[in-house]
């Protein structure tokens, strides 16, 4: 399975693990690299794996999901993390996006459905069970953003369009025939314009207010 995703499963309960992997094992572009029982060895085991997809939960032992996402970020590891969890609070699901999670579905998803979520994820796109986004979206409406996309210029708004659609900033530069550094500079632009902490929080702005690339 040369081309397939390579999945790490970051999980506290070995059922669980021992669950997903006997699923995704049947699926043939998907192949599980390996396993971790918390956070910090999640982080360790991408660092030496390089997965494309990591599968995690929030709430473990020791180093929690969210902890583990900040380190992986930190790390520059480019794996795309999907948050698998029964946790549906607000106070859960918010900090996990702006940690850098790519997608948040629960535990109790339709297993080809989770399939799914991985491929989407490893696609590039931003992935949210229809309950997720309502909690996060909850919270933009307290934070009363969409009247500063009035701010935001004809440019950026095409940036912002392209994040959403989850291009890199390559991708976005080789798109719009701009240099990196540009891009970046609009990316930086748009975060602050929209007081928003990360492109996963832009993405989902876009989405919601119909900025598309």
């Amino acid at each position: 399975m040369a081309d397939a995703i390579k999945v790490l499963l970051v999980d506290d309960h070995q059922v669980v693990r021992r669950g997903l992997r006997t699923f995704l094992e049947v699926q043939d572009d998907i192949e599980v690299v390996g396993e971790a029982a918390d956070g910090a060895e999640g982080v360790t085991r991408a660092e030496d794996l390089h997965p494309d997809v990591i599968l995690m939960d929030v709430k473990m032992p020791g180093t929690d999901g969210i902890e583990a996402l900040r380190k992986l970020r930190a790390l520059d590891n480019p794996a795309r993390v999907l948050i698998v969890t029964s946790f549906t609070e607000q106070r859960t699901v918010v900090p996990a996006l702006r940690a850098g999670a790519a997608g948040y579905v629960y535990k109790d998803v339709d297993p080809d459905a989770l399939a799914g979520a991985i491929r989407s994820v490893h696609a590039g796109h931003i992935l949210l069970q229809p309950e997720v986004a309502e909690v996060l979206l909850s919270q933009e409406e307290t934070n009363a953003t969409q009247g500063r996309g009035g701010s935001l210029t004809e440019r950026e708004r095409e940036v912002l369009g392209l994040i959403a659609d989850g291009r890199s900033n390559r991708e976005i530069a080789r798109a719009l025939v701009l240099s990196e550094k540009t891009v970046k500079t609009h990316v930086s632009n748009i975060l602050m314009k929209l007081d928003l902490a990360d492109r996963t929080q832009a993405a989902l702005w876009a989405v919601r207010h119909g900025v598309t690339g």
